[in-house]
């Protein structure tokens, strides 16, 4: 019976095709599946091979490690460099955005607490 090895849901297409290409590289057995139209599947990435299970599962978190060791790494150097994204240089960059996704979290935190604030009067 095939093993649910990878989902592909909310997985950027440059991580999708690294580990297509680790896990074609490393041979082990897979197969992709689609959500399709409705959503109703399952994108993810199956293992055919069962035996190959605690293998391709050592490769894919010897892999995440290594992305998260290099994302990391790739922020501190921003942060390092002056270059990370801040509140301030998004509002630099799209003003408009910044202060309409303000306003709408404040109406829905007025919202939210309108009847609250109705009790204490």
């Amino acid at each position: 019976m095939a093993h649910l090895l990878f989902r592909l849901r909310h997985v950027t297409d440059e991580e999708a095709m690294e580990v297509r290409q680790l896990l074609d590289e490393q041979g082990f057995d897979v197969y992709e599946t689609q959500a399709g139209f409705f959503r109703l599947g399952v994108d993810a990435i199956w293992l055919r091979n069962t035996a190959q299970r605690e293998a391709a599962e050592a490769a894919l978190a010897a892999y995440q490690e290594n992305r998260q060791a290099n994302a990391r790494r790739a922020h501190e150097e921003a942060v390092a460099s002056g270059n990370a994204p801040t509140l301030w240089r998004r509002f630099l960059a799209h003003p408009v955005q910044v202060l309409l996704v303000m306003v709408a979290v404040i109406l829905i935190a007025l919202l939210t607490l309108l009847p609250f604030i109705g009790l204490v009067n």
